[in-house]
């Protein structure tokens, strides 16, 4: 994925850029606060170190397709020392972090080669170390590697939330194991006392989800207003949580950017009396592409708007550009972002493997031929008033095949902002001022666009 391999070097600086954008949303307090990764190889071992405040309990397993760990904790905060991530060590590659859902926070190692989890344990703080989740990963076959991805995950659990440190704490060192699934017909709960039954801790995951039903498809045509009626609309903020999307030159995260400027937009809709404006997420949490469209098809949107903001090699092309969804892409570099936006779940650490076709692919069913023209239509219209404005793309209005505008009855549109990688570009999104004039576009447009279906419907 374009621009994610930097996004993982320096989150210290995304952190500081981003105190001034998208505040932070309801949140359930944090059980602990992951104070440093740290990542050593030994002797074949490579050995992933989380230190935290308190002991929590986690959960490890592996994912295949692209070869993954994914670490679960309960909800934590993240203090990390002003200093790069860990870089690629042993079979350990790259990692992202994020709130997953609420309550549940999530790690994804991205692994070099297929590995093995062979020891899961928590250490007792000593000296100015707190306390510690330790992970080893030892090389394993592929066979067996994907014999054991998605299976159950090596558990470690904590009885009750441990107190907070005390500053001059120096207890004696503890350490409890448990071997992974190569070892082992099935994991084994443990806690700072020894293995017992998993009665506590974290949950063991649910079982494989049921094959997903295809999208009921029921076109629908825009309905005429109502005197009093609000149109509704979703905006949908690009990214989120342990998904970061790309990163800026100056080290800004995509996620930060989109969910600023979708509350700009909200703020600026609902302010015109006319607009029920809804958020898909309104903090820095993971949403799977598939519920961004629920969340539209459950609140009956009328419009659905994606925002986010590319990453190319290229740092001298910049400018804004709108993509409706379409089977085949306009152009080789529609076809790029749609494909890197569409691994957004696998980024984040989900397991694809129980998704039907209908939901995987994007061929398109006749009944959404008509969402896809007011798609169209839609988007036509906010391009004439962003080319008014501001610097746009040459091919300003896109097509491919984007997940997040699948949904059969709702005009969708997804619009990109502008290029992370472009000094200007990136200089002007983390402008409150920039952004609200990209809002201010966006909402004449919607307005525009709604005036025109309800004078066609009047006829």
């Amino acid at each position: 994925m374009l621009g994610l391999g930097r996004v993982f070097r320096w989150p210290l600086v995304a952190l500081s850029l981003t105190a001034g954008l998208a505040g932070p949303g309801p949140a359930v307090a944090a059980e602990s606060v992951v104070t440093d990764i740290r990542v050593a190889e030994r002797a074949g071992v490579t050995r992933m170190v989380f230190e935290l405040t308190r002991k929590v309990a986690f959960s490890a397993f592996t994912l295949g397709n692209p070869a993954r760990v994914v670490i679960d904790l309960p909800e934590v905060g993240w203090r990390l020392p002003a200093r790069p991530l860990p870089g690629a060590t042993g079979v350990f590659e790259k990692l992202r972090y994020g709130l997953y859902k609420p309550g549940n926070s999530r790690v994804v190692l991205d692994i070099r080669t297929p590995a093995a989890i062979t020891r899961a344990f928590i250490l007792e703080p000593q000296g100015e170390k707190g306390f510690r989740a330790v992970i080893d990963l030892t090389p394993t076959t592929s066979e067996t590697f994907l014999r054991n991805a998605g299976k159950a995950p090596v558990r470690v659990t904590a009885p009750r939330p441990s107190p907070p440190l005390p500053a001059a704490a120096s207890p004696k060192n503890k350490m409890v194991l448990v071997k992974g699934p190569d070892q082992a017909a099935a994991p084994v709960a443990v806690t700072a006392k020894g293995p017992k039954a998993s009665r506590s801790g974290l949950q063991p995951p649910p079982p494989p989800p049921q094959q997903a039903t295809p999208f009921r498809l029921a076109p629908r045509k825009p309905e005429l207003k109502r005197r009093g009626k609000k149109r509704v609309v979703i905006i949908d903020p690009g990214h989120g949580g342990a998904d970061p999307g790309t990163i800026g030159i100056s080290g800004i995260y995509e996620k930060h950017l989109t969910l600023s400027m979708a509350r700009e937009l909200k703020k600026r809709l609902e302010r015109t009396g006319r607009f029920k404006a809804l958020l898909t997420r309104d903090r820095d949490i993971f949403i799977r592409l598939r519920d961004r469209v629920q969340v539209a098809r459950d609140a009956k949107a009328e419009l659905f708007i994606s925002i986010h903001a590319d990453s190319v090699r290229d740092k001298s092309i910049k400018g804004s550009a709108v993509y409706t969804l379409s089977e085949k892409a306009s152009d080789r570099e529609a076809q790029e972002l749609a494909d890197k936006e569409n691994k957004a779940d696998l980024i984040a650490g989900v397991d694809l493997t129980y998704e039907t076709p209908e939901v995987t692919n994007i061929l398109i069913d006749l009944a959404q031929r008509e969402s896809m023209n007011q798609s169209a239509r839609f988007a036509a219209t906010l391009v004439k008033e962003l080319r008014r404005n501001i610097k746009v793309l040459r091919n300003s209005h896109r097509f491919a095949g984007f997940a997040v505008l699948k949904a059969p009855d709702i005009p969708s549109v997804l619009f990109e902002m502008g290029f992370l990688s472009n000094p200007s570009d990136e200089r002007a999104l983390r402008s409150r001022k920039y952004r609200a004039r990209l809002a201010a576009m966006v909402v004449r447009s919607m307005e525009a666009y709604f005036a025109r279906i309800e004078e066609a419907t009047r006829k």
